[in-house]
């Protein structure tokens, strides 16, 4: 029993406390809205006037702080001390009076009970007391005085005991109640005038303290402020002077004037040397000038460069896996977030084809080496190949671990194709010269056979059995001739008589012609565009180049199919034709031959162009079809593309140049030339002596006579000795340093009006200009048989002199 009582008086100390914290914390939140608010508001305001208030406001803010924190601490204090008192009282009303009610009760008196309860309630604070029974009998003993409270009050309860027959037994219960009221009272008007204290003596200080900050700092910066609002370097005012009595000792502002000073000196030096510098500038500014349009120049060729790098960045990680792909890599094809995660060589298609060039670059990977230009193949999302160079740097944190690698890569697959359409040109080039040599000297030697062998044939009339050797071999020669004629096509040294023509019409014309020679089994298609442009080409070389395509897509097609002819207008833009074609732009006329064969393999597409390449079986061929196609749409301004897929056919497009008239010519019909005789003397210049021979004896057979001459030289030595003829008979190509042109304009110097016939088997600049004779110049090609010369000989000497 007496050890619950002293718990029951435990737990009344432990609550206590609590309760008071709670009531000391109600404080604060009354006092906050009152005091603070209003102070911050003020501080808020004063902040945008200047430095003064802000200072000002600095001082009372921490002063404040300061202060609630000092008198917060100092209530607590106040208020332990007075809660100890009260419980100091609660602990001697339970020690004097216990006993009397406990013998009062014991005797139920309840009257005792009643004075002893009135006595403790006259104690100070002490706001209710009660006397509780403990009994098993109906209404026991319970007496209450004063006036109980739930809300700032201490309570005790002490257990009443009695001793009988030296037991000790509890009869009841006496329950105390102290109140806090007059606590929290005190403890307000003492912290009302701490607080009120603490404002006015930290106002008044903060006011001393902003007036000495604006007797000796503000002021003076206002008029530092105002000096160098008016400061001029063109008139500059005389130093500057604070209004202040100095101290014994210069101090921050003495210092700033004088480094002000300084400076305000060293800005007019500086002034000066400026102006100066202006007037040599001045003297300089058109150097100046053109040094920032260059700059502005340099700085534009830069942006441009940048804008338009066919650069995308990546990052890998230490195992050279790729954690990172711009998004530029899209631009070319390549899926960047299939990639991540894989390494290069995953994604390399040349990776087994060049191993040593792999284990090096891996291996400078794996010693973190940066590395340059890293060139390497690989595929698109398309499967198209590309052509890459890879930079890279390798990647180390702070602590030297390697982290990966950075770079950038770029696509050159443009630059590949471009380089090998060069080298495919060069090649085609080269062996143009080549062939275009050769066929100027085959032509010499078939101008003899074919001339001589004309000869022959008329001397065996009467013999049938060598009129037939003799028409073989000119049948060789006419065939050797037409090889000829194809190999300078291809060289582009064939001389053209290009012209207006009406594409659809010699289309169909040539496709008359092709059904006997392509057999029953080709079907012939043709799809003409009905707007089709005029274009300028040598319709019989156009008409060549057909059949020479036809033929070579019905070889395609052994088991019969479709061949298809089209045309249509095109407008280029450099992007379309074959790598051999070149880059060509504006207006063509397109015209395609289209067959369904068995294609040509990939390997050997690039090939198909060059002369005597054939895939055709021994004596089914020369190969020269498509090289004269190619040479033909070159020398005539155009270009060739080609298209094929194994076992879907092959489609060749030949592009024509427009024509910039309205009317097509018409091509009138081809008639046999006559053989025609004359009585003029013509001065022959020739340097083969072989033909030269074979040339003044036809001529002589004519009726003519004739003058020889091996070289330029010779040949004017004879005019200016002083030889007379009507004609000037002339190969192009001669060795001694003077082509037959240059011959020709020697001789017209001398003698005005002259005619002049031209002939050669290979024909370079001289007197052909983009495929194209000059205006006024007549050309016999080589071979040439003994008609062809006399019907040229008599065109040249009936017309008007050449200009």
């Amino acid at each position: 029993m007496g050890n619950s009582g002293d718990e029951d008086s435990k737990r009344s100390r432990a609550v206590a406390p609590a309760a008071a914290k709670q009531d000391l914390s109600g404080i604060g939140a009354a006092l906050a809205p009152a005091m603070i608010g209003t102070m911050l508001s003020r501080i808020f305001n004063w902040l945008r006037s200047g430095v003064g208030p802000r200072l000002l406001a600095a001082v009372l803010l921490f002063s404040s702080i300061v202060t609630l924190v000092l008198t917060a601490l100092q209530l607590y204090l106040d208020y332990n001390r007075e809660v100890g008192v009260i419980e100091t009282r609660l602990d001697e009303i339970g020690r004097s009076t216990t006993g009397s009610l406990g013998e009062s009760l014991w005797n139920l008196d309840q009257n005792q009970l009643k004075l002893l309860l009135d006595g403790i309630l006259r104690l100070p604070d002490i706001r209710a007391a009660e006397v509780r029974e403990i009994a098993d009998r109906p209404n026991p003993i319970r007496i209450a005085v004063g006036a109980p409270n739930s809300r700032s009050i201490v309570t005790r309860d002490y257990p009443l005991n009695y001793t009988v027959q030296g037991a000790v037994r509890t009869i009841g219960v006496l329950h105390v109640e102290a109140t806090l009221s007059e606590v929290y009272r005190q403890l307000m008007n003492r912290a009302l005038i701490i607080l009120a204290s603490q404002a006015a003596k930290t106002f008044l200080v903060s006011l001393f303290i902003i007036y000495m900050f604006h007797l000796l700092v503000t002021r003076h910066l206002v008029a530092i402020a105002d000096f160098v609002s008016k400061y001029s370097l063109t008139r500059p005012p005389p130093p500057l002077h604070l209004e202040r009595r100095p101290p014994d000792d210069p101090d921050e502002l003495d210092k700033v004037i004088v480094a002000f000073n300084a400076m305000c000196a060293n800005l007019g030096r500086a002034y000066g040397e400026l102006r100066e510098a202006n007037a040599n500038l001045e003297r300089d500014l058109k150097v100046r000038r053109s040094a920032e349009e260059d700059a502005r120049a340099s700085e534009q060729r830069f942006r441009d460069y940048a804008e338009t790098a066919s650069d995308w960045f990546w990052e890998t990680g230490p195992d050279h896996r790729f954690t990172y792909i711009s998004e530029r890599a899209g631009a070319f094809g390549m899926d960047h977030k299939a990639l991540i995660g894989k390494r290069r060589t995953d994604a390399a298609f040349d990776h087994d084809v060049e191993p040593e060039k792999w284990r090096a670059h891996v291996a400078t990977l794996d010693r973190h080496e940066p590395f340059r230009k890293f060139e390497y193949r690989g595929r698109d999302a398309n499967g198209r190949m590309h052509h890459f160079s890879v930079n890279g740097q390798p990647v180390f944190a702070s602590d030297g671990r390697f982290m990966g690698y950075r770079g950038s890569a770029t696509d050159l697959t443009e630059q590949h194709e471009t380089e090998e359409r060069l080298r495919q040109s060069q090649k085609m080039d080269a062996i143009g010269q080549l062939t275009g040599g050769v066929a100027h000297d085959f032509n010499n030697v078939l101008t003899v056979i074919t001339g001589t062998i004309e000869i022959i044939q008329e001397g065996l009339a009467d013999k049938p059995q060598l009129a037939a050797i003799a028409q073989l071999i000119d049948d060789a020669a006419a065939r050797g001739a037409e090889i000829t004629s194809q190999l300078l096509t291809f060289a582009r040294r064939q001389p053209m008589e290009p012209r207006e023509i009406d594409v659809n019409v010699l289309v169909l014309e040539t496709a008359k012609l092709l059904k006997p020679i392509l057999g029953e089994q080709v079907e012939i298609v043709t799809r003409l565009a009905d707007d089709a442009w005029s274009a300028m080409a040598d319709p019989s070389q156009l008409s060549s180049a057909i059949v020479n395509l036809a033929v070579n897509a019905r070889d395609a097609m052994p088991g019969g199919g479709r061949l298809t002819l089209e045309t249509a207008n095109r407008e280029l833009d450099g992007t379309e034709g074959a790598g051999e074609g070149g880059v060509v732009r504006g207006a063509f006329v397109m015209v395609a031959v289209g067959d369904t064969g068995h294609g040509i393999p990939a390997d050997i597409r690039e090939r198909v162009f060059e002369p005597f390449f054939t895939t055709k079986g021994v004596g089914r061929g020369t190969g020269l079809g498509l090289s004269m196609v190619y040479g033909f749409a070159r020398q005539t301004g155009g270009t060739v593309a080609i298209e094929s897929e194994e076992g879907r056919g092959t489609v060749v497009r030949l592009f024509l140049p427009r024509s910039k008239g309205e009317a097509p010519g018409k091509t009138a019909p081809v008639q046999a030339p006559a053989t025609a005789r004359g009585r003029e003397t013509i001065l022959v210049v020739e340097d083969d002596p072989l033909v030269q021979g074979y040339v003044i004896a036809q001529l002589g057979s004519l009726g003519y006579r004739t003058l020889a001459a091996g070289d330029g030289a010779s040949a004017l030595a004879l005019v200016d000795q002083g030889a007379k003829f009507d004609l000037l008979f002339t190969d192009i190509i001669m060795p001694g340093g003077m082509n037959g042109r240059e011959l020709a304009e020697a001789v017209r110097l001398r003698r005005p009006g002259v005619r002049v016939l031209y002939t050669s088997g290979y024909t370079d600049d001289t007197i052909v200009h983009e495929g194209h004779l000059d205006p006024g110049v007549a050309l016999l090609q080589k071979p040439y048989r003994k008609s062809e010369l006399s019907q040229k000989i008599r065109e040249v000497l009936a017309g008007e002199p050449s200009a």
